[in-house]
């Protein structure tokens, strides 16, 4: 089983209730990360829309955003250098993306949020990467210039610090969460996936390092094929191939909710079989922590802490 050693630090969220934490909850759950392995922790994004996780000058002027009554990244920050993680910064979300499906439309704000958060930001030692934020699973307009223009402006900007994306793929559960549905039937094919990843890839060479492909949109099943071909294509375009394990249910009618053991261990599993390089989830403090608001996320910590292969 590939252990999972980073996760998503989920604080502006579409669809999942927010905990209300301070530092002492966070401080605590960064503790409980600590105990078993995790190592990365990673800004899911700075801000989606009118919300943000810090005191955004460009974009409350631009955007039109509210003044946050915290600064998470400076926290976040801080604490992963109390625990020796290393922290990846996730970028802005204006929404103007999923309301017209063209990703160029995410380029000219986060080439300002960037600037802004590398001069804020940039001396702390725990920052140690980007996180590409724009959620794709698909071919999708504008997608190979986002992440390129968008990746190289990071890279240059912070000395060549690591980038990485976390795509989905478009398989028979990848419903929206709005939906009252649990599957699909346009579900993408084996080879239609690999010739539209393929070419993304090729288009992003140099811009980005890592993907992270979600795997919670296929069936169990399915994984190994899928892990394969993902392990593949990340080799052959010089990617380096990590799996963003989910830690929630996609099989119930209740979203979301923690997911059981054996799902994930069938996961991982898949993932170690296939030569991925890391395992992260989406995510810790929601759907593994012992001190989440869904109880059932604890006894995951310790059933995961049980398992004799980690």
């Amino acid at each position: 089983m590939l252990p999972i050693t980073g996760t998503f630090l989920d604080e502006i969220s579409h669809d999942i209730p927010h905990q209300n934490w301070g530092r002492v909850e966070w401080d605590q759950d960064f503790a409980h990360m600590r105990a078993i392995g995790i190592d990365t922790v990673i800004l899911i994004r700075s801000g989606y829309r009118r919300f943000l996780t810090y005191p955004s000058a460009y974009l409350q002027s631009h955007y039109g955003c509210y003044q946050p009554p915290v600064d998470l990244v400076q926290m976040f920050l801080e604490l992963a250098e109390k625990y020796s993680m290393s922290f990846y910064f996730g970028l802005y979300d204006s929404g103007k993306y999923w309301d017209t499906g063209d990703l160029r439309h995410e380029i000219e704000s986060n080439r300002f949020v960037i600037d802004e958060v590398w001069k804020n930001y940039g001396h702390f030692s725990s920052f140690k990467g980007w996180y590409l934020s724009m959620e794709i699973s698909r071919r999708t307009i504008g997608a190979v210039e986002a992440f390129r223009t968008l990746g190289l402006q990071c890279k240059e900007l912070s000395g060549g610090l690591p980038t990485f994306i976390s795509p989905w793929i478009d398989g028979k559960k990848a419903v929206m969460a709005v939906s009252d549905q649990l599957t699909k039937e346009d579900a993408v094919s084996l080879e239609v996936h690999e010739r539209e990843w393929s070419e993304i890839f090729s288009g992003v060479q140099g811009a980005v390092d890592a993907v992270a492909f979600q795997d919670g949109h296929i069936d169990y099943y399915e994984l190994d094929d899928f892990f394969r071909v993902n392990k593949i294509m990340a080799d052959r375009y010089g990617l380096k191939c990590w799996t963003n394990a989910e830690t929630f249910d996609r099989d119930m009618p209740i979203k979301f909710l923690p997911i059981k053991f054996e799902k994930l261990k069938l996961k991982l599993d898949a993932a170690a079989r296939a030569g991925y390089e890391k395992a992260i989830t989406f995510e810790f403090s929601h759907f593994m922590s012992p001190q989440s608001a869904y109880l059932q996320a604890g006894h995951l910590y310790n059933r995961y802490r049980e398992n004799p292969s980690l």
